[in-house]
């Protein structure tokens, strides 16, 4: 019997040794999501379960019942600048998503609680911010819990959390136009003034055309071949009811951008003077 001591110990380390070096997929794999929003990101680190044939809202995942909404860790949020999610404003950070399903609505929770592993370890005390949304029921199924960032705009976008057939759409803005103004008004006193950046915030973001024409000319003055400013400032021009002079500014962006051969400003500016006709 002792001569087979060491051929077993052998093949039991052999096993082990080769059971290390062997990757599993994973159940539950992780994903990594971030859009650039506002003047900032948003970054969701979350864990993908899959269905599998399961009811999961009211079964897997009980109703009115802290979840950690995915698998594993929790899922944890980044924001680089403050956002509203839902009406309730929450600073720069990073915070735990943790969500109590319902019938009827959602509980949306920020949490503090970083060093928790899943619920474990949840304090109410250290939540940052509720909110409540209503759940919809979709036609098509979600087999595997998906989080993604939808009708992505300037101010506003929306974070889907949907799986199986339901969906839940927390509303998200971004307040950033003081930060800007405050930012744009310090840079145009220094030596090199961002004409063209305040061009566009005062013409898109405030609706103040004079201003917005005032820096688009001052943009151009740096950059006179700049086709797409010439463009810009015939728009704004006919905005403010001022046709004429719309029309020879985008005389002037059509012939700069034929001069460069871009097909695409020459459209753009042919399909433009029709509309001052």
């Amino acid at each position: 019997m002792k001569k087979l001591l060491f051929p077993l110990i052998a093949v039991a380390c052999f096993t082990t040794a080769g059971f290390t070096q062997v990757r599993m997929p994973a159940p539950s794999p992780t994903q990594t999501i971030k859009q650039e929003f506002g003047i900032g990101s948003v970054e969701i680190t979350y864990s993908r379960p899959a269905a599998k044939g399961r009811k999961v809202f009211g079964d897997l995942v009980p109703y009115n019942k802290l979840w950690r909404t995915g698998a594993n860790a929790a899922t944890r949020v980044v924001l680089t600048e403050p956002l509203e999610f839902a009406g309730k404003r929450i600073d720069t950070g990073t915070y735990v998503l943790y969500t109590i399903p319902g019938i009827d609505s959602w509980d949306i929770i920020f949490n503090k609680g970083l060093k928790n592993w899943g619920t474990d370890g949840y304090k109410e005390s250290e939540d940052v911010a509720r909110v409540r949304v209503e759940p919809s029921k979709t036609k098509s199924k979600t087999e595997s819990f998906t989080m993604q960032f939808v009708d992505v705009k300037p101010e506003s976008c929306e974070l889907q959390i949907s799986w199986e057939k339901t969906l839940v759409s927390i509303p998200i803005k971004a307040d950033f136009r003081d930060k800007v103004r405050a930012q744009l008004e310090t840079a145009l006193q220094g030596d090199k003034k961002p004409y063209w950046q305040a061009a566009q915030f005062y013409n898109e973001y405030e609706k103040n055309l004079p201003k917005a024409l005032e820096y688009t000319s001052k943009a151009i003055e740096t950059n006179e071949k700049a086709f797409w400013m010439w463009i810009y400032k015939a728009k704004i021009q006919k905005e403010m009811g001022d046709n004429a002079g719309a029309l020879e500014s985008s005389k002037k962006s059509l012939a700069l951008a034929q001069e460069a051969k871009n097909d695409d400003y020459v459209k753009i500016n042919q399909d433009f003077q029709k509309t001052l006709k």
